[in-house]
């Protein structure tokens, strides 16, 4: 059985990306933050579908963390599947914080760095040598980063989900030789608990965003899990080095 590592994946994104993956019979390492209840919890509607799935801690934005997090995660491989290495890798936990650039904090930027873009670097090299040969890394970047359509206050957020972007087509170059596949997804506006739940806050802002896209709604976590399980599937073998905006023609 395929193995893979789902960061963030207690709600959103994430936990629609394990769950997609499991029902592609991949097990599943999933991490969570600050809620475990919630990250169980997805571990255990994984295996209430028939598949299998191990909740891990993880806090993404304590590099000095990450060395215990590798040896956990390859006992869990030689405990719960009689493997060395797995197959996939997802780094899709994150969050959000908006400010203008003249009242961003240094603490604010530090933070946003941290969490989005020094964490999936050194994770990402910290589990590569676990990572077998052939197989698939996703970052789930943001729309935020694109050209065009920009909104006041995500400078910070943006600029990390930016570098991020090209982090991804380094790590394509690089990993390339091993013949791993390394890809970005950007999603659009998406009902996630990014940015403090503020869809849930702020339920008017919804139907605006709703507006700019060609679709005429926003993006559930399912759009985006389902394209994330297909990327790191043999189904995309062939794609490498890609960004793919899965945002239902936002902006378009």
């Amino acid at each position: 059985m395929k193995v893979a590592v789902v960061t963030g994946a207690s709600s959103g994104i994430g936990q629609s990306a394990a769950i997609e993956i499991a029902k592609r019979g991949t097990g599943v390492i999933l991490t969570y933050g600050t809620n475990a209840r919630a990250g169980l919890d997805t571990a255990a509607a994984i295996e209430k579908e028939g598949g299998w799935a191990v909740a891990l801690p993880l806090d993404l934005g304590d590099v000095a963390s990450f060395a215990a997090f590798r040896d956990t995660v390859a006992d869990v491989l030689r405990d719960t599947w009689q493997r060395d290495t797995f197959d996939h890798l997802v780094n899709n936990a994150g969050y959000a914080e908006s400010s203008l650039i003249e009242d961003t904090t240094e603490e604010t930027f530090d933070r946003l760095m941290r969490v989005l873009l020094k964490g999936p670097y050194f994770l990402t090299q910290r589990l590569l040598p676990l990572l077998a040969d052939g197989g698939s890394i996703v970052n789930t970047s943001s729309s935020s980063a694109a050209t065009a359509g920009l909104e006041p206050g995500y400078s910070a957020y943006a600029s990390m989900k930016g570098g991020l972007d090209v982090l991804t087509r380094y790590m394509a170059k690089e990993f390339s030789t091993r013949g791993i596949r390394v890809n970005a997804v950007s999603p659009g506006p998406t009902r996630t608990r990014l940015g403090g739940d503020a869809f849930t806050r702020f339920p008017e802002v919804v139907q605006v965003l709703a507006a700019r896209t060609a679709f005429g709604r926003v993006g559930e976590p399912d759009d985006i899990g389902a394209m994330i399980a297909t990327l790191v599937s043999d189904e995309s073998r062939w794609v490498t080095a890609q960004n793919i905006a899965i945002s239902g023609g936002f902006n378009l």
